[in-house]
């Protein structure tokens, strides 16, 4: 057990380092460090078990550092508890191009889980990873994550807060590191803790006040936290920024103007006066987790049974990603489902009835439902299927374009797409969907046009590990494909094609079979094309795109039910960038739709059957 005086000499280790790395960086947040050195000292040293040669063990604590401008101190943690990757002469090359101790932390650093940096997402994700330890790992290992006071203004921060304390996750232990000072001027609440204990208490929260500088007192709030048994712990922090003991920071202490910035000159006598009291050599092994766990299983994971349609037969796609995700369920225990009070929409629902212990309702808070998909996935502990409707996935854009920098494992399924949904308006329709998720550089993204197809897209993602987006539709529309059809990631299905096709035209999701209606009437007149069905619009299959173009007058029409900003148009035109005279017409929902009967409002925007078969005359 540490003893006061040694957690304090760490304490003051943690800020010598910060202030000297940040130094040698020339830039960084040494102040947001220094106000959380006895909240850090005691985490890492009394607190938290884990396994320091195994920084991402399964049995381990979890830590998310939210405040991800803290940086400095969470690698000089690391450092101080013996992490064998790390040495005094790296942390003096942070920041510096090539060095993988970078500005906020990701996880290219074995002992981090998630990026952070991009404020008030990591209560979120820790919410995640303590409903997995809770429910699925059943395991005893606890979540720690400590966010800025200033953070404490993002929507997603109460989102998180209401999801932990609903389920009353009492093996969740949030740290407000309430040093009073933002960035430009001192955060709305300052050093009020009491609004903020009555804040996280009427959410459900063990709030406890605390002074963050008094190690004793440290020790006890977190010992609080562990006996706590139902509900979630928040440790509200009194700190000040840029403090050392002793007045050894007077005239950066409590100061506003030194955020994000070196101490400079200034930092020579800081870091004279705390060596001169510090045993820089000062060390406490971290208490060490139980062996209880296993490791995650990654074998790879399928349907229980291959799809059952007749040709024909009409059944919406997000019938079917019901259908497929209790497939994979019962086959892994991993599949794990959660969503935003859409579940009877997306049919999420159908894996709920069969796994109600496996399934999370996030209720509507968007940007909490992504981040503790996120947290569920951390580790491979799960591989969670998060669905809402599609337009709905713009409320949490941030935090899936840090799920990439996370390099989170998440499969993301988005409903009621398009302008095809009909008659609830354009609130609900998803038309920016396909560019959003494109954008991100880890993503795949599908979008199946039958129920067979949108089976195999749901297992096809459960495999990929990465960020995966499948789009469904509403409409219940005719199988296509056998049941023993394969489909591949970057491979799309030719469906249609002949010796003589004049113009090749690309769809996917309803406008396929926009696409087939208007081949028949083409037909009908002597008139072929070929009709492709892209599957995967990221990674797109450029070969099957180049031979159709080649073999079809190299002229080519893409129809979407998607704004033609960033959907299937722009990911075919960017696919044959590079071939010579392609003539490219884009069908595409221009201008802002309406409510009414879907297959009206195709009509209207451009992108029915009969607007197909006019853009095909004209080119041919």
């Amino acid at each position: 057990m540490a003893d006061i005086e040694t957690l304090k000499h760490i304490a003051n280790r943690l800020r010598v380092y910060s202030i000297e790395s940040t130094s040698a960086a020339n830039s960084g947040h040494p102040t947001s460090c220094m106000s959380a050195a006895e909240l850090v000292s005691v985490l890492f040293h009394h607190t938290m078990k884990y396994d320091v040669t195994k920084p991402r063990g399964a049995n381990n604590d979890r830590f998310i550092l939210s405040k991800g401008h803290a940086a400095p101190i969470l690698y000089s943690a690391w450092y101080i508890a013996g992490h064998s990757g790390l040495s005094h002469d790296l942390l003096m090359q942070l920041r510096k191009f090539g060095c993988i101790l970078e500005g906020h932390p990701t996880p290219r650093l074995d002992f981090v889980d998630v990026a952070t940096g991009s404020l008030g997402q990591g209560l979120s994700v820790a919410a995640g990873m303590a409903y997995t330890g809770k429910h699925f790992d059943k395991a005893d290992y606890r979540v720690y994550c400590m966010m800025g006071d200033g953070e404490s203004a993002e929507g997603s921060v109460w989102e998180a807060c209401s999801f932990a304390g609903h389920y009353k996750l009492n093996n969740l232990c949030a740290i407000f590191d309430v040093n009073r000072l933002g960035q430009s001027d001192p955060t709305a609440l300052q050093h009020d803790t009491e609004s903020y204990k009555m804040r996280l208490a009427s959410f459900g929260w063990n709030a406890i006040v605390v002074d963050g500088h008094d190690i004793q007192a440290v020790i006890n709030a977190f010992d609080n936290a562990k006996a706590c048994t139902d509900r979630p712990t928040a440790l509200i922090a009194k700190t000040f920024k840029g403090f050392a003991w002793d007045n050894a920071a007077e005239g950066i202490s409590d100061l506003m103007g030194w955020h994000g910035k070196p101490l400079a000159a200034k930092g020579e006598e800081v870091l004279a006066k705390l060596k001169a009291s510090t045993k820089m050599d000062a060390f406490v092994a971290p208490p060490k987790p139980s062996d209880s766990l296993s490791e995650a299983d990654t074998s790879p994971v399928k349907l229980s049974s291959a799809p059952e349609y007749s040709l024909g037969d009409k059944v919406a796609t997000r019938v079917a990603y019901g259908t497929a995700l209790k497939k994979l369920g019962e086959t892994s225990q991993r599949i794990v489902a959660m969503d935003g009070d859409t579940k009877n929409s997306t049919f999420a629902i159908t894996f709920q009835k069969a796994f109600p212990e496996r399934f999370i309702e996030c209720f509507i808070a968007e940007q909490n439902l992504v981040g503790v998909g996120i947290g569920c996935g951390c580790r491979s502990r799960t591989i969670p299927f998060v669905s809402t409707f599609a337009a709905f996935f713009s409320r949490a854009y941030d935090q899936l374009r840090m799920g990439a920098i996370s390099q989170a494992n998440i499969k993301c399924c988005g409903s009621h797409a398009g302008v095809s949904i009909g008659e609830d308006g354009p609130s609900q329709m998803a038309l920016e969907d396909l560019a959003m998720f494109r954008a991100i550089p880890t993503a795949t993204v599908f979008y199946p046009t039958d129920a067979v197809s949108m089976e195999r897209a749901v297992e096809l993602s459960a495999n990929k590990v990465g960020i995966c987006f499948i789009r469904s539709s509403r409409p219940a529309l005719p199988v296509i494909y056998p049941n023993d059809e394969t489909f591949a990631i970057g491979k799309a299905k030719v469906v249609h094609k002949s010796d003589s096709d004049k113009v090749t035209v690309v769809g996917c999701g309803v406008t396929l079979y926009e696409a087939l209606t208007a081949y028949e009437a083409l037909k009908g007149e002597g008139i072929n094309i070929r009709v492709v069905d892209i599957f995967t619009l990221k990674p797109i299959d450029v070969d099957t795109l180049k031979e159709s173009v080649a073999a079809s007058n190299n002229k080519i029409i893409t129809v979407e039910d998607h704004y033609p900003e960033g959907g299937l148009g722009g990911a075919v035109a960017e696919a044959l960038s590079e071939v010579a005279n392609v003539v490219h017409r884009r069908l595409a929902v221009r201008g802002m739709p309406s409510s009414g009967p879907g297959s009206k409002l195709l009509e209207e925007h451009g992108i029915s059957s009969s607007h197909i078969v006019s853009a095909v005359k004209e080119m041919a």
